[in-house]
């Protein structure tokens, strides 16, 4: 079963901006040529498929579609594979953010 995690900042007085925007994820992520934009995730699996509506930021992990999904100044995350911990935490890093479980 996968984790789910949240990239975050914390709230901090000398902080001009606490919370990761969708303008700033959509720059961050536009210049990184493994993951692209989309308005929606589709999943399929068990003969079902449900389209998801949102902001995702889709990173391709050797042919298999990693979402990271930004949702209220927050990016979501599930590690289902041990390959995704260290590019979830370079895009903290490079967003100056924390990583929580949740």
């Amino acid at each position: 079963m996968a984790q789910r995690y949240r990239i975050t900042r914390s709230f901090q007085e000398d902080s001009p901006e606490p919370s990761i925007t969708l303008e700033e994820c959509k720059q961050y992520f536009s210049e990184k040529p493994d993951f692209k934009y989309s308005a929606a995730y589709t999943v399929t699996g068990n003969g079902t498929t449900m389209t998801i509506d949102g902001d995702f930021f889709l990173w391709d992990l050797d042919g298999r579609t990693i979402p990271f999904r930004h949702y209220m100044g927050d990016l979501y995350v599930a590690v289902s594979d041990e390959a995704v911990i260290p590019k979830m935490i370079e895009v903290a890093s490079d967003l100056r953010a924390d990583m929580t479980e949740g």
